[in-house]
């Protein structure tokens, strides 16, 4: 199992590598206040990662963040009935 995160860490790298190097053409990206110039393969891959963070920001909120609150709910319980 410690083998598995690492491998993956690594199959990722190198995917991106890929990725990035398959993809060189320029782009240019026009936010309204900035024109951002870069290679197509880095803006695919930022544009992955991006949703990839706004995704998990998501999944805490709605998901763990509420059951946190409950863990939390059930512990205070238990130690009151303990007393």
């Amino acid at each position: 199992m410690r083998l598995i995160r690492p491998v993956a860490a690594i199959a990722c790298l190198m995917l991106g590598a890929v990725v990035g190097v398959l993809n060189p053409q320029p782009v240019s990206l026009d936010l309204g206040f900035v024109v951002l110039r870069t290679s197509l393969g880095l803006s695919v891959l930022l544009a992955l990662l991006l949703g990839v963070v706004a995704g998990g920001a998501v999944l805490a909120v709605s998901l763990v963040a509420p059951l946190r609150k409950r863990l939390r709910a059930a512990e205070r319980a238990r130690g009151s009935l303990e007393s």
